[in-house]
């Protein structure tokens, strides 16, 4: 929870400074796995028995691999320790987070129907004002083919929302890794929609899901590594281009995705990604 802390720290002073309005800021977060309280000193069986299985928030048999739940009520519970973290009344966006790990030891149908429950609890949460709109954060579910084991099928996920939710259904945004590299979300066909086959770009367009990357500077990979050729393929965002800032002009010029993800470490590293404001967004031929 130490992300979360941090920012809800920095969030409450600068909107007490007016340095920003609340309204200016998108705050995200995930829910799935089993974070644990660094301020906390605990022995972790003893605090998973009595924290979540005595009280019901989960039964064993849905904690998988001794870290990651979808049950309905620990997933409310997560939202409510990340709206104590954040200071907030409302989180923007509340991401099921890699629900298809679970697909390795679990029936597939079980996790669909588990799914289907996350989804309904988090459109009770959006009801309560306690979120705006949910959303799946994937490293594999939707790029790969629909024979995969981890595969996700982004149109059944939108009909299982439309079950719980109805046509105004609250299931707006994916995420998933996009860059330089890993491109397949917008070149391989790993998704049907209305029986025709075509990569998870189009899928969520054609669904009317946002896409969020992450991974857009390759976890770091590509930094000093990019030879001529891939930095003049950004002329537009200047001479002194890093290649940090040329894979994040590649993410955030790629139609169909809403915004990349990036980590950053210091103030160096935002003030070097904040550069790329004052450049174009176009999208790329």
């Amino acid at each position: 929870m130490r992300s979360e802390v941090a920012v809800g720290a920095c969030l409450t002073r600068a909107i007490k400074q007016k340095l920003i309005d609340r309204n200016e800021v998108i705050v995200c977060t995930k829910g799935g796995f089993l974070s644990f309280d660094f301020r906390e000193d605990i022995e972790p069986r003893t605090y998973i028995d009595e924290t979540y299985v005595k009280t019901g928030l989960f039964q064993l048999n849905e904690f998988v691999g001794g870290c990651h739940c979808l049950s309905g009520p620990f997933l409310k519970n997560q939202l409510e320790l990340s709206r104590r973290n954040f200071n907030l009344d409302t989180i923007d966006i509340y991401f099921v987070h890699n629900p298809e790990i679970q697909l390795n030891v679990v029936p597939r149908q079980t996790v669909l129907s588990r799914i289907k429950n996350a989804f309904a609890a988090l459109e009770e949460c959006v009801q309560a004002g306690k979120i705006t709109m949910y959303g799946v954060a994937s490293w594999n579910a939707f790029r790969t083919n629909s024979s995969a084991k981890l595969h996700l099928s982004l149109e059944e996920l939108v009909y299982f929302a439309k079950e719980v939710g109805g046509e105004n259904h609250h299931f707006k945004v994916i995420q998933l890794p996009f860059n330089l590299k890993l491109q397949d979300a917008a070149t391989t066909p790993t998704q049907t929609v209305r029986g025709k086959r075509m990569p998870a770009l189009h899928a969520a367009h054609h669904l009317g899901i946002q896409v969020i990357g992450t991974a857009a500077i390759n976890q770091a990979n590509f930094m000093n590594c990019f030879n001529p050729e891939v930095r003049a393929r950004f002329p537009e965002i200047g001479e002194r281009r890093t290649d940090a800032q040329c894979a994040l002009q590649f993410v955030r010029t790629t139609p169909g995705l809403t915004l990349g993800v990036v980590g950053m470490r210091n103030i160096l590293h935002v003030e070097e990604n904040c550069a790329l404001f004052r450049y174009p967004t176009s999208p790329r031929q």
